[in-house]
């Protein structure tokens, strides 16, 4: 049985193609009090940092203002730019709506371009709701990956009955769905039911509760690497943004609307496309994690110990190369340990000021739990 792809190129209802770089400037645009050069680059930038260098994107921003302020979508006014009636009208055409509408850029941001990520209709106020809470985002974007009813967000008990039945229809085909979904109430108990959802995750295994099942089902499919809203946001709006040029601006397309001197653009600070992944080998792997462990092990001589919550973060921000998911790294992390190029353990005592470090390093393997990197001096 296997786990999914992640989320396929954003659609919205209207089965438009994702937005271009253009579009989502004209959408900060067009809320309200419009906005400076400067506020556009700061707010829509995170969508781009994985791909483009500072100046290039800058010189991204500066090229599409032009190409706005030539369609006569905005018009700018001590360096402030404000949508037109034209621009605002294609911005509401663009989120699905029948009117245009001034909101605040947070509204505008984490609920109607989220919305249009996912290809749900922000109009209905069920789906808005749905869309400020974690648990509701989580469950639409599991929802939209596995082809389930997009018309509100299931609760986390009714969508694990939903992933389970996807489960055996994978398993088994359709008849056993079928027969099962005939039945007034489900044959399968809670626990049954996580453990088949469970293997719907890229490494198949048992989670405790229904929520955190859905919790790291869309940290997955999302490529986020942590199952919070605010890092689930930025990779749907990162999705939203794929569409725009990735390539350095020609300095004749983007001339500066800004005074001073450019900022040099770096060697190798472009965007890393696919051929520029490089994965390591197990030794390289096993080498990288224990020198950021060594920076981060608590404990005294001997017996030292790092958090691998905290070992993942110094990785994907040292080694962005390698180009691993949080579920990857734990699986070479896992793979290592069994070779024996490193050593994980357990935590045998609980502190509750580091539950959260505890919950976030636990890889579970057979009858085991792993919190920690051991670090021998």
């Amino acid at each position: 049985m296997s786990a999914p792809s992640r989320l396929a190129p954003a659609r919205s209802p209207d089965g438009a193609s994702p937005p271009a770089l253009a579009e989502l400037l004209l959408s900060r645009i067009s809320c309200s009090g419009g906005a400076t050069r400067a506020q556009l680059v700061r707010d829509l930038g995170q969508l781009f940092s994985s791909r483009l260098s500072p100046a290039e994107w800058r010189s991204a921003v500066d090229a599409a203002l032009t190409s706005l302020d030539d369609g006569a979508l905005v018009r700018e006014n001590r360096g402030r730019y404000r949508a037109s009636e034209t621009g605002a009208a294609a911005v509401a055409r663009f989120l699905g709506e029948k009117e245009a509408h001034a909101r605040a850029w947070s509204e505008q941001r984490d609920i109607w371009l989220i919305a249009k990520a996912l290809g749900v209709d922000a109009k209905r106020p069920t789906l808005r709701k749905a869309l400020t809470r974690p648990e509701g985002l989580s469950a639409l974007i599991v929802q939209e990956a596995f082809g389930l009813a997009m018309r509100q967000a299931l609760s986390p008990s009714k969508l694990r009955a939903a992933l389970a039945l996807v489960a055996l229809e994978r398993a088994f085909g359709d008849n056993v769905k079928s027969g099962l979904k005939s039945q007034k109430r489900s044959a399968l108990s809670a626990k049954a039911g996580r453990v088949l959802a469970g293997q719907l995750l890229q490494t198949p295994r048992e989670i405790a509760t229904d929520g955190r099942l859905i919790a790291a089902l869309s940290a997955e499919l999302t490529g986020a690497a942590r199952s919070e809203i605010e890092v689930l946001r930025l990779a749907l709006l990162r999705r939203l943004a794929a569409a725009a040029p990735e390539k350095r601006v020609p300095a004749a397309r983007a001339a500066p609307r800004a005074k001073g001197p450019a900022e040099p653009v770096k060697p190798g600070a472009g965007p890393m496309s696919a051929e520029a992944v490089q994965r390591p080998g197990l030794a390289q792997f096993s080498a990288g994690v224990l020198m950021a462990a060594r920076e981060r092990a608590e404990g005294w001589p001997g017996s030292r110990k790092a958090f691998i919550s905290q070992v993942w973060n110094a990785i994907r921000m040292s080694h962005p190369e390698w180009g691993l998911s949080e579920i990857e790294f734990k699986d070479m992390l896992a793979g290592a340990h069994r070779a024996g190029q490193l050593v994980l353990t357990g935590a045998d005592l609980k502190n509750k000021q580091n539950i959260k470090d505890l919950e976030d390093s636990a890889i579970l393997y057979k009858n085991t739990v792993w919190h920690f990197v051991r670090v021998e001096d």
